[in-house]
């Protein structure tokens, strides 16, 4: 389970912290000293996460309307020392609410009570490599805006985690094109194009973004050809995202 907390007050964080660790030895927490501080972290490796502890007010506030617009199915939970303080959050359909001093029993209760399980909220994208290329979500095939938008999907899903560059990107996508600010500009559209069709379907965290660099999660895809790396052999057919000319050099490899 991942469990991001943000609390201003350092007393108060450093309890929670303690809280959350007794309470959910196994999970990932990440806890920090500001929601502004919580939602840079979320810039970097998105908004996938089981529960977000978040102060009723100002900054807090302000972040919970943000992950609702980003990630719908957030499990929110609200904290506050005055239970008046939770009444501008009523319209943000929280999961739950906490009163400081929060008790190892309270927070347990929270979390096991969530309002959208981790399980749902974590189901993963079906990637289909072997013949032409397809993304599925809960049996249903992805729909990309843009041809391109899902040929860059393809070819990160190909790197296997491995960044790569703006550069790079350019070379596959415009193949023959000369690398010029405009064709840049289009491919920033599509990894932006990319990532809110993934937004919208709450699987933000596939995609790891870094200065220059750009990536999938594996862990975060049901990919066949991943599979057939980790040994399971029975899905190829000798057919390897038959659409696209740069993955030829793969199909060899797993020929």
């Amino acid at each position: 389970m991942r469990i991001l907390a943000a609390e201003p007050d350092w007393t108060r964080l450093a309890a929670l912290t303690a809280t959350l660790r007794r309470v959910c030895p196994a999970g990932e927490l990440h806890t920090f000293p500001n929601p502004q501080a919580l939602e840079a972290w979320l810039d970097r490796h998105g908004p996938a996460a089981d529960a977000v502890f978040l102060p009723a007010d100002g900054p807090g506030l302000a972040l919970a309307r943000t992950l609702r617009q980003r990630r719908p199915r957030t499990n929110l939970i609200f904290m506050a020392s005055d239970p008046d303080a939770f009444r501008e959050t009523f319209p943000l359909h929280a999961s739950g609410y906490l009163l400081h001093p929060v008790s190892d029993e309270q927070v347990a209760a929270e979390l096991s009570d969530l309002r959208y399980p981790p399980e749902e909220a974590h189901e993963k994208l079906r990637v289909q490599t072997f013949g032409n290329f397809a993304v599925f979500y809960r049996g249903q095939p992805v729909r990309f805006r843009r041809t391109r938008t899902r040929e860059l999907f393809a070819y990160l899903i190909d790197r296997r985690g491995a960044g790569s560059t703006m550069g790079e990107l350019v070379s596959i996508l415009w193949e023959g094109r000369p690398d010029t600010p405009g064709v840049r500009s289009q491919l920033r559209s599509l990894i932006a194009d990319l990532r809110t069709t993934l937004a919208a379907l709450d699987q933000s965290a596939v995609i790891r973004k870094q200065r220059d660099l750009i990536a999938v999660d594996p862990e975060r895809v049901d990919c066949d050809y991943y599979h057939y790396l980790d040994g399971d052999e029975g899905a190829f057919r000798g057919e390897y995202m038959s659409n696209y000319s740069w993955a030829e050099m793969t199909l060899g490899g797993l020929e």
